[in-house]
């Protein structure tokens, strides 16, 4: 059955209790106030919804993450890292990037980022919650992604790219000054054969959970999140086209 939201409470049902099918549907309702977004991030829950649905609760099992310092990169995304002159920033255009996304979703598979959704994001990026990633040819934004960060988990929302291999550059990137800071995990929510491919693996959800709560102990250093130029990391190969 799936559990009503009460509007005078920002608590979820355990996230154990989610649906079999569809899969991680787990409840109905609420808001998108920065008070239940947080604690639902900080307990693997996200919304997921279309324009004109009511707001949907997802932990899905199993969960697909990124280990940020085991992101696969083929030769010729090596190749193509070293050809461009990419500028990579942090928190600098959010939204800017939340935006680009959806209109890249829109234009292919419909999008979820309803104008509710990036106004919520948004106002979280405000109280230093959620974070952008940036890339930059010739001044121009061409690729990036955003998230909410929960201790030392970054989950993942949503990528885009204008210039081939963009969003992968803000991937790689953002995973290697992620992991030299000290973060620990990055969610993806739900796999599919173009994150497998970079690296990302499944885990139970009692796993990830697990592991998410561990992160929370501690937190990133402030200062990773300021508006800034990632310093450029030198892409090796680690798989194999």
């Amino acid at each position: 059955m799936i559990v009503q939201l009460d509007p005078l409470s920002i608590s979820f049902p355990p996230a154990a209790t989610a649906l079999h099918e569809p899969n991680g549907l787990l409840a109905v309702g609420g808001d998108l106030s920065a008070e239940r977004l947080l604690y639902a991030y900080q307990h693997g829950i996200f919304p997921w919804f279309s324009d004109n649905d009511p707001i949907l609760w997802w932990s899905p099992n199993p969960r697909a993450v990124f280990y940020p310092d085991n992101i696969h990169v083929s030769r010729s995304l090596a190749k193509a890292a070293r050809k461009q002159p990419w500028r990579v920033t942090i928190n600098n255009q959010f939204a800017e990037v939340i935006d680009a996304c959806a209109r890249q979703r829109a234009d292919n598979e419909g999008t979820w980022i309803t104008d509710e959704m990036m106004d919520a994001y948004i106002n979280l990026h405000r109280l230093g919650c959620a974070h952008s990633v940036e890339v930059w040819l010739d001044e121009q934004l061409v690729g990036g992604l955003y998230g909410v960060s929960v201790g030392k988990t970054f989950c993942g929302e949503s990528m885009f790219h204008t210039a081939t291999n963009a969003s992968k550059i803000a991937l790689i990137q953002f995973a290697n000054a992620f992991h030299k800071s000290g973060g620990e995990l990055i969610d993806c929510q739900v796999g599919n054969p173009h994150l497998f491919s970079l690296g990302a693996r499944e885990l139970s959800r009692e796993r990830f959970l697990v592991k998410l709560h561990s992160s929370q102990s501690a937190t990133m250093p402030s200062q990773f999140w300021l508006p800034r130029v990632l310093e450029f990391s030198e892409v090796t190969t680690c798989s194999s086209d």
